[in-house]
């Protein structure tokens, strides 16, 4: 896997301060995307074990309420094993922290990774210019869901938390 970047105390990307791992690669092309540089897969800096120790330092701070994985694409096809590593370990870690996760691909496409279940919140589906709102909360388009991902699992149906 490869990154573009780690934001610190992110207040724009989920609840509360996050930190945000911006992961390299996404084949959807939203026209209008807030982030083509993130789309080569081969872009960015291979995430490494310092990388790795950035996040896990800024998770111990208290006031961190949790990770975002945002891109790029943290479920393209390439990024989806580490990632599925990643969650695992700050869950282990860190149970404490909100794990959010944005990607392109709609809820019904992913909701059967195993890794899934880890997560918290995941805000899918595709960027879509025309159906652009910047009222809403944490997604730039009005065909995204802000999904409930342990409430959605137990009632095998979509819950948005807004």
């Amino acid at each position: 896997m490869r990154y573009h970047n780690i934001t610190k105390d992110d207040m724009l990307n989920g609840t509360g301060l996050r930190v945000v791992l911006w992961v390299a690669g996404c084949n959807h092309g939203c026209k209008g995307c807030q982030n083509p540089v993130t789309w080569d897969i081969n872009g960015g800096l291979p995430f490494d074990e310092a990388a790795k120790e950035e996040i896990f330092d800024e998770l111990k701070k208290p006031y961190i309420e949790g990770i975002t994985l945002s891109g790029g694409d943290p479920l393209h096809p390439v990024n989806r094993k580490d990632v599925e590593g990643l969650v695992s370990e700050i869950r282990a870690k860190y149970p404490e922290k909100t794990i959010w996760l944005y990607t392109g691909f709609s809820w019904e496409e992913v909701k059967y990774l195993p890794f899934i279940k880890e997560l918290d919140v995941l805000v899918d589906g595709r960027f879509i210019e025309a159906l652009k709102d910047t009222k809403l909360y944490w997604r730039g388009s009005s065909n995204q869901k802000v999904i409930d991902v342990k409430k959605s699992l137990i009632n095998n149906t979509v819950v948005s938390i807004i």
